[in-house]
C-alpha cells in the first residue's frame, strides 16, 4: 500500500509538471486571447475544458497555470531551505543560547502565515509573483530550521561525529562531511510537503489578488474570475479547483512516501 502511495505520488508530481513544461513550448490556444464569442462554451472537442467568461480557452489557462504554480513553489521553498536548512543545522549544533534564539526567531516568523505577509508586502512593494514566493518562502523557513535542528541533534550525539571532532575535524566540516548527508531525506521529506503548501498559498494570494497579476493566468486567478459563473458555467470553478486539489494531493502522498520509504522504523513496512 505504501508502495502504491509513493508511486501514485510519483506519477501525479509528474503529471503536474509535465503540464508546466509542456506550456513553455505550447498550448492549444493563446492562453491570453479574448474571444467574445465563444464565451462560457462547454466541454467539446475544439475546447476539452471548455471556455470563461472571455472566450478564452480554459485547458491553456490550465498549463500555463501549472507552470506559475511550480515557479513559484520551486522557488519559494528553494528560499525557506537556503535560509532554513543553515540556521537549523547550526542551532542543532551549537545548542544554547544560539539554539535557543533561533528557535525564538523561528516561532516568531511562524507566527506570520504567507497571506498576512503576503498582505504586509503587497501594501509596501505591490502585488506581483515575487511578493507570493517571498512571502510563502519566509513563512516556510521555521519548518525547514525545526526539521533541520532535530535530525542535526540526533546525528551530532552519534559515534561516527564524535570520533570526528576527536580527530580535529572542525564544526563546518562535521556539518558538511555527517550532519547535512544524514539529514538530507528529512529535508526532502519536507521540501515535497513544503511545496504542497506553496501551491495552495499561491493559489489563495492570487485568488485575493496579492500574487500573479492579471493578465498572466494562474489556477488561483481562475477561482475568482470564476465566481460570478457559478450558477451558468460551473466548470469554470470545477477544472482549476481540481487541479489544485491535485497537485496539493501530489506532493503530500509523495512526502508521505518518501517519508515511510525513509524512515529506518517504517521502511520493513514499505
Amino acid at each position: 500500500m505504501k508502495k502504491l502511495q509513493l508511486r501514485l505520488g510519483l506519477a501525479l508530481v509528474a503529471l503536474v509538471v509535465l503540464a508546466g513544461l509542456v506550456s513553455v513550448v505550447w498550448t492549444p490556444y493563446d492562453p491570453l486571447r479574448v474571444v467574445p464569442a465563444d464565451r462560457l462554451l462547454g466541454s467539446s472537442w475544439a475546447h476539452p475544458f471548455g471556455t470563461d467568461g472571455f472566450g478564452v480557452d480554459i485547458a491553456s489557462q490550465l498549463l500555463v497555470g501549472a507552470r506559475t504554480c511550480l515557479m513559484v513553489g520551486v522557488i519559494s521553498v528553494g528560499l525557506a531551505a537556503l535560509v532554513g536548512v543553515p540556521a537549523g543545522m547550526a542551532a542543532g549544533q551549537l545548542g544554547g543560547w544560539f539554539d535557543e534564539a533561533v528557535m525564538r526567531v523561528a516561532d516568531v516568523v511562524y507566527a506570520f502565515p504567507a497571506l498576512l505577509l503576503a498582505i504586509l508586502l503587497a501594501a509596501a512593494v505591490g502585488a506581483s509573483t515575487a511578493t507570493a514566493m517571498v512571502a510563502i518562502g519566509v513563512a516556510t523557513i521555521p519548518a525547514f530550521a525545526r526539521v533541520s535542528r532535530a535530525g542535526a541533534k540526533q546525528v551530532m550525539s552519534s559515534d561516527f561525529v564524535l570520533a570526528a571532532k576527536a580527530a580535529g575535524i572542525s564544526g563546518p566540516g562535521i556539518a558538511w562531511r555527517h550532519v547535512l548527508p544524514n539529514i538530507a531525506p528529512l529535508i526532502g521529506v519536507q521540501a515535497s510537503v513544503g511545496f504542497a503548501m506553496a501551491i495552495l498559498a499561491e493559489a489563495a494570494l492570487s485568488y485575493l489578488g496579492l500574487g500573479t497579476p492579471r493578465p498572466t493566468p494562474t489556477w488561483g486567478g481562475m477561482l475568482r474570475d470564476a465566481q460570478g459563473f457559478m450558477f451558468v458555467a460551473p466548470q469554470q470553478a470545477l477544472w482549476p479547483g481540481g487541479a489544485i486539489a491535485l497537485a496539493v494531493l501530489a506532493f503530500n502522498l509523495l512526502g508521505d512516501g518518501l517519508r515511510d520509504l525513509l524512515d529506518p522504523k517504517l521502511r520493513e513496512a514499505v
